[in-house]
Parts: C-alpha cells; structure tokens; sequence
C-alpha cells in the first residue's frame, strides 16, 4: 500500500498569527507527514505529502481527471493504480529503477501540449496504460556539442526498464510535476528537468550548463514500443547545448558516453541499420536524426541555433 497527499493551495500568502500562510500550511503538512509517514512506515506503507499553488498554476483549477492519475486514499489500490512493489520486481528492475518508476510523477499532456495532469513514471511507461488510456507524458532529449562541435552520445545503462543498452543523444528523461518543472515561460521548466537530469547522468554541475545556455529548438511527438511491456508515448523537446564540460556519467544510467563527428554518426546510424555490433539506436533519436540533426548541425557550427526555432509547431512523427 502507498499513501499520497497532494494539497492544492487557493489562498493569498498573507500572515496570519505572525506565520505566513504557506509556513502554516507547511508545518500542518509535516504534522501529516510524522503521523502518517512514522507510523505508517513502521507497517511497511510509504507515503509522500507535496502542494501546489494554483495562483501560480492556474491550469490546475481545470485540469482533466482520470482514474489513473486521481486515486482514493485506501489500503487496496484502485482499478488502474501504480502496480504493487512485489510486481516491479517481477519485471526485473534493479533496486534504482524501481524506486525511480514509484517516486517519479510525469507531466501529462494532450497532444497540443497542455497540462491535463500526471501520473507515475510506471504508468507512463507501460504500453497497457498507453494504448488503453492514450497516456502521453512530457519529455525532453538534451543534444550536447564540444567546442569541436562534436555530439555527445550516451549508451543507456543494461538496468534501464525502456531501452536498455541503446545508443541515444546525451540526456533524454522528463521534466516532473513539480513548480520549478512546470514553468511554462520560455520553456524553463523543461529546462529546469535538463540541467537537473544532466548532472543526475553525468555528473555535470548546475553551473557548468546555465540554463540559458539551453536552447530549445522544436517538440516531436512519437510513440514507441520497447518490448512486450513497456514503451514510451511522449512530446519530447528537444534541447541544445554548445558547451564543453566534464563528464562523470552515473552507471545506474550509463553504460557508456562518447562523442562523435558527422562521419562517425552516419557510421554508427548504417551499423545499426545493418544490426552490426550489437549496435542500436532509441526510437527518438533515429527520430531526430532522420529528420532534423544535419541541418541543425550546420546551426551549431554557425552559432545561429536561434534560427532554427521553431517552438510553435509540434512534429509527429513516426
């Protein structure tokens, strides 16, 4: 069983009996959090407790409902409700990736790229839920030059539930539902998730990539299947940056990094075309590849990246 609180805030920040209304509120949450999270862990029931203003977010005051991301506090899951602990086992998560797949909550998104809610990284990822509920999350892939104008690559680690040991662009995750990730403006909660996600990766600090030194170019849309279970359905950004920086990748995520020149993309994209090596490619990337990577190439060596954006059109692609 697991127990999740999530506390939506309509009220001003004004004082109030010399504490602030969200130091109240805060404090009552963690009152919440000691009884339900003390007691409750001692019988084995994890739980989380978070708010959200709606000020600041007011699309939450609409936002869509679904059973599968709006669920009952109970001892027994709801139909739909994020599978128990002992059934991510089964499918073979290491200890890292289960905890990811329970603590994560994706932003969902309809297909013109509005907020309709969140759920959890698992739910997000298993094709059942996809096809049958149509889930769509929101995404990004981080595409990371040398001064050389080389591109970083990464190998996905074997652990990785989607797409073990695949070669992909440097970061590819999700922005989560959380304030500083659903920023709309200029696109900065989607960045605040890269820069986050790339020192999680690969260990590159926060102050190594601004984040407005991350430019976003475009949004693909795709859906693609991993194996029998598990897939992605995601409207990804995608992400540049022109920087060089020090690398020290995480294994729990990373197999292996390298970067490549134009020639030796091609040549890795025709041996896994030709299955030589053991060499693959994720979906998204051979996505970008195929349509945009040469020619926003020639940005990156330009240095006119700002030309080529276009953060008004959203490509589905298959």
């Amino acid at each position: 069983m697991s127990i999740r609180l999530h506390l939506f805030l309509w009220e001003k920040w004004q004082k109030s009996d010399g504490m602030s209304a969200s130091a109240s509120l805060l404090r009552g949450l963690y009152a919440v959090r000691s009884e339900l999270g003390g007691r409750g862990r001692q019988r084995g029931v994890p739980t989380a407790v978070s708010f959200t203003s709606t000020a600041r977010f007011p699309f939450l005051l609409h936002r869509r409902r679904s059973p599968s991301f709006s669920r009952p506090l109970s001892s027994a899951p709801a139909d739909g409700a994020v599978a128990s602990e002992r059934d991510v086992a089964d499918a073979g998560m290491d200890a890292v990736q289960r905890r990811l797949m329970f603590e994560d909550e994706c932003i969902l998104v309809d297909e013109h790229d509005n907020v309709v809610g969140h759920d959890s990284k698992y739910n997000c990822h298993l094709m059942e839920k996809i096809e049958s509920e149509n889930l769509l999350h929101r995404a990004f892939s981080v595409f990371l030059f040398n001064s050389n104008f080389e591109l970083l690559l990464q190998q996905r680690s074997a652990t990785k539930v989607t797409f073990p040991l695949v070669w992909t662009n440097a970061c590819c995750s999700h922005p989560l539902y959380r304030e500083s990730e659903l920023i709309e403006e200029n696109f900065l909660g989607v960045r605040n998730a890269a820069q986050r996600k790339l020192f999680d990766e690969l260990g590159i600090p926060a102050e190594d990539i601004p984040v407005d030194q991350i430019v976003s170019l475009g949004r693909i849309l795709y859906k693609a299947p991993s194996d029998g279970k598990w897939g992605e359905h995601e409207l990804d950004y995608l992400l540049f940056i022109v920087r060089d920086v020090n690398l020290n990748p995480n294994p729990d995520e990373v197999a292996g990094v390298k970067y490549v020149n134009r020639d030796q993309l091609r040549e890795l994209v025709r041996k896994a075309d030709a299955g030589e090596d053991g060499i693959k490619l994720s979906p998204w990337f051979r996505l970008v590849v195929n349509n945009f990577l040469f020619k926003w190439w020639d940005h990156v060596e330009r240095g006119t990246l700002q030309e080529a954006t276009d953060m008004k059109t959203i490509h589905k692609l298959t």
